[in-house]
């Protein structure tokens, strides 16, 4: 993610090092867990059996319990899990038809996505939208594709509130965090008015450029099973706009008077307000109505917000400005983190009727919605995550291949259990701390998969494009879809018919890079995966032309941006590099392991 530009000349920035430094005090605050591993799914099974007026689950997260009396456009919202209410909360009448639940703090994968919005589909086209974090828009926009292929018109909305994680003039490189419930509930109320698909995303679009959020956090949040904050705040001290997975802010100051801090979030908020809303008179936002929300992160509790929304009502309505029925409490959490933030949603006439529309979930209701008809369990669309489609024919050179596969990844998974506390650990000095998770979990499912394909006498393609399924589901996150798109490729040009030698397997290589710096726009010298996998391709290409076999090929990462990474992996910054670098080294020494024991002339040329 960019670094935000300081907004607050007078602010002592906050280091990344200073963060991860700074002493974890107390213990861990996510008391009640059994398995961590299980915690996303058994808080998704309680929260579904606790609102069955309102929502019934599916493979990926949740639908409705209730159709509209007449057919609608279906709203989707999600992303991770861990920011109840968001984002099941909101499936209901009047805001959203269904909810993708990815891990905790991880995107929801495609194939999640594709599910929900299947379930929820009912004939009039599908908005998807979620804060603008890289796994979510990778994997919804990839969802989206699927589905307008299927023949389900899909729009993407990513959600840029938050105007700490981005200069004015880059918005649309900003987070989204409690705007989205601006957004998703008039888009929700547009769809419950009638409005056709294209009607639902300009006016959602409309909220979003209208929207603009600012928080703060006192201290971080402890996942299930950690031992310390995945990131700590110095003592007397707050974070000026740290993201809600701890994504680094631009500053701290010590923490000031409730009254002070309204001022501040005033003060910039006021600042960011919309071009449009400026340019309608010189008296500034007088006269303008305002959406507010005033949104506790999950430890700053509801007395303490009412101290600070008495400030912020006071300077806003001294401002000119007319509020319109402001919400004060928890709409976007993060487990235990002490915080909180506010937005504010610059209303017009038609922004104004939508959110203040009737609406009935479980964690926002208005008025009075009419009832729509209840619907039986389970969802009778809904797509199931894992299918057992008959594979295809595999030659026995093939399957011999797929053993080989098979070995890459149990070395993958290995490598990535080994390390991945240090994975995440790198990761949270900048980004969310997920990252070894994601690794481990994409991991490990790709294993699974390819121990069944092989059983089942898969060849090569098959084995990578069921693991390559089960990575990018489980994993979810930017890496499961990179790393899901990686092998599902890789197993395009394996195929199943003949076992693949050095020449296919580096045009392989090559294809599968070339597809994850498209569909992730990352280049070498981003500071991500791509400054291994790059220099990787390259080195493996020049040997395979240069006439040498793969086992004499430097598979290892040793050449280009890869040596440092390899060499330095506990001290790099990009723990997607990082992974990628320890991978490469795996596979090739299970590639070495196996031309060791063949001859050159029978095997050294084969996968």
């Amino acid at each position: 993610m960019d670094t935000p530009t300081p907004a607050f000349p007078t602010e002592t920035a906050v280091t990344t090092g200073d963060i991860a430094s700074a002493a974890a005090t107390g213990v861990a605050l996510t008391r009640l867990f059994n398995d961590p591993a299980a915690f996303a799914d058994e808080a998704a099974a309680g929260f579904a059996a606790a609102h069955r007026r309102w929502v019934r689950p599916v493979p990926g997260g949740m639908v409705r319990a209730s159709r509209s009396v007449e057919p609608t456009v279906a709203v989707i919202v999600g992303g991770g899990s861990g920011h109840y209410p968001a984002f099941a909360g909101y499936v209901g009448q009047g805001i959203a038809h269904g909810a993708v639940m990815g891990n905790l703090f991880a995107s929801p994968s495609a194939q999640q996505v594709r599910s929900v919005a299947t379930a929820a589909d009912q004939g009039r086209g599908v908005l998807l939208t979620f804060g603008n974090y890289a796994g979510d828009v990778l994997n919804f926009s990839q969802a989206a594709a699927a589905l307008n292929a299927s023949g389900i018109p899909t729009a993407v909305l990513p959600v840029t509130d938050d105007i700490s994680s981005a200069p004015r003039s880059e918005s649309a490189k900003r987070r989204g965090i409690a705007g989205n419930v601006v957004v998703y509930k008039i888009a929700g109320a547009a769809a419950e008015a009638g409005y056709d698909l294209d009607a639902v995303v300009e006016v959602a679009t409309r909220a979003n450029a209208r929207t603009r959020s600012y928080g703060v956090a006192f201290s971080g949040c402890t996942l299930p099973g950690a031992e310390t904050p995945l990131f700590t705040v110095p003592a007397g001290t707050m974070a000026l706009g740290l993201g809600i997975h701890g994504e680094p802010g631009i500053g701290a100051q010590q923490v000031p008077t409730a009254d002070d801090l309204a001022a501040l979030l005033i003060a910039d908020l006021l600042d960011e307000t919309p071009d449009d809303i400026v340019a309608a008179g010189a008296t500034g936002v007088a006269g303008q109505r305002v959406a507010v929300i005033l949104n506790g992160l999950g430890s700053v509790k509801y007395e303490e917000l009412f101290v600070v929304y008495r400030a912020v009502s006071e300077r806003l309505e001294t401002a000119g400005a007319t509020i319109v029925d402001p919400e004060v409490g928890e709409f976007v959490t993060s487990f235990d983190m002490a915080g909180l933030s506010l937005t504010l949603c610059w209303l017009d006439d038609e922004l104004e009727q939508l959110w203040t529309a009737p609406a009935d979930t479980p964690a926002l209701r208005r008025g009075t919605v009419v009832a729509g008809q209840q619907l039986a369990l389970p969802a009778e669309s809904a797509t199931e995550l894992t299918t057992a489609a008959e594979l295809p024919v595999a030659s026995t050179a093939s399957q011999q291949a797929a053993e080989v596969v098979l070995a890459a990844l149990t070395a993958i998974k290995d490598t990535v259990e080994e390390h991945v506390d240090e994975l995440g650990r790198i990761d949270a000095v900048a980004g969310d701390g997920d990252h070894g998770i994601g690794m481990q979990r994409g991991s490990i499912a790709a294993y699974g998969a390819a121990v069944t394909a092989v059983s089942a006498g898969a060849g090569a393609g098959s084995t990578l494009t069921l693991a390559a399924d089960a990575w990018a589901d489980r994993a979810g996150g930017t890496s499961g879809a990179l790393w899901g798109l990686l092998l599902r490729t890789l197993g395009d040009s394996f195929g199943n018919e003949v076992a693949p030698d050095a020449a296919t397997v580096a045009s392989g290589v090559r294809s599968a890079v070339d597809a994850v710096s498209t569909f992730g726009k990352a280049q070498l010298g981003d500071k991500t995966m791509m400054d291994v996998l790059v220099p990787f391709t390259e080195s493996l290409s020049a040997a395979i032309v240069a006439g040498s076999d793969l086992d004499t090929a430097t598979l290892l990462p040793k050449i280009g941006r890869a040596r440092p990474h390899a060499e330095r992996s506990l001290g790099t910054p990009d723990a997607g590099a990082v992974s990628s670098a320890l991978i490469a080294r795996a596979i090739a020494t299970v590639i070495h392991h196996h031309t060791d024991r063949h001859s050159v002339d029978q095997e050294s040329t084969h996968v």
